[in-house]
């Protein structure tokens, strides 16, 4: 799993760009997106689902449950289907760290190309914990991803895009599920963010 969010968290929690010479950093219409996952482990395909206008995510984690982000409310959380269901919490705090981060790298348009028969443009981010590539589509969806930030090295690539209205009921937090909190307030496989 700590492949999976590497990858989730350094490359796809993302907000808007403003700079003109930086590409659209968060779907701006409904999208769901399989990504084939490479890091530490081996290869795995996970599920993102973006609802733009509230500004939710949804990540499918094999074997696992799912995890919602919510952008607009600064939360998050992660339901786990095994043994029996339960919801964590998710330290947001820690993921705008690395937001906060992308936002502040130097972006340079490399050219066109097209992932999963969707046209993109590459672009190279270089910036303070780390570097990679990253092909978007004008709309703001990344469809292939490689990078690096402190030590670890991922990336995604995406199988299948499919545009269309997401179900908001998806995005919810399951009622009368337990909840807990993420020991430690770090998410799996995240290196600590640095205070400035």
């Amino acid at each position: 799993m700590r492949s999976v969010f590497f990858a989730m968290i350094t490359l796809a929690f993302s907000l808007p760009a403003s700079a003109q010479d930086a590409p659209r950093l968060f779907p701006s219409r409904d999208v769901a997106v399989t990504y084939r996952v490479s890091g530490a482990g081996p290869m795995q395909e996970v599920t993102m689902a973006w609802a733009a206008a509230p500004r939710l995510m949804r990540v499918e984690l094999p074997g696992m449950g799912y995890t919602i982000a919510d952008f607009a409310g600064q939360k998050g959380f992660m339901v786990m289907q095994m043994p029996q269901p339960m919801v964590m919490d998710i330290p947001m705090a820690q993921a705008a760290g690395h937001v906060r981060a992308l936002e502040a790298a130097r972006f340079t348009r490399l050219g066109t190309d097209r992932v999963a028969g969707v046209a993109c443009t590459n672009w190279r981010h270089e910036g303070p914990q780390g570097s990679g590539t990253g092909c978007f589509t004008d709309d703001g969806v990344l469809l292939r991803s490689q990078g690096a930030a402190q030590g670890m090295q991922g990336g995604l690539e995406a199988l299948n895009v499919s545009y269309g209205a997401q179900d908001m009921a998806r995005f919810q937090r399951p009622a009368g599920v337990p909840s807990m909190q993420m020991p430690g307030g770090i998410l799996p496989g995240m290196p600590p963010v640095t205070k400035r």
